[in-house]
């Protein structure tokens, strides 16, 4: 199989899942503090929303690698 076809298949997959999810979420440590014996972590929560038309524009970029 060529590379563009990989690639093509990849891009495919890759816009149905950001059509199907819409969005992800991850968990970022900011701050972190050690006091002796004690330590103190923030956790920040962040929300990624992928827009539809990077998904739809992926899944054409993906069809046309297939098709060339």
């Amino acid at each position: 199989m060529k590379k563009s076809k990989i690639l093509g298949v990849i891009l495919i997959v890759a816009g149905v899942i950001a059509l199907v999810y819409g969005n992800f979420s991850y968990t970022r440590e900011t701050h972190e503090a050690k006091i002796g014996p004690v330590e103190l972590t923030v956790k920040d929560k962040e929300n990624v929303e992928v827009p539809t038309w990077a998904g739809i524009a992926s899944i054409v970029a993906g069809s046309v690698l297939l098709l060339l």
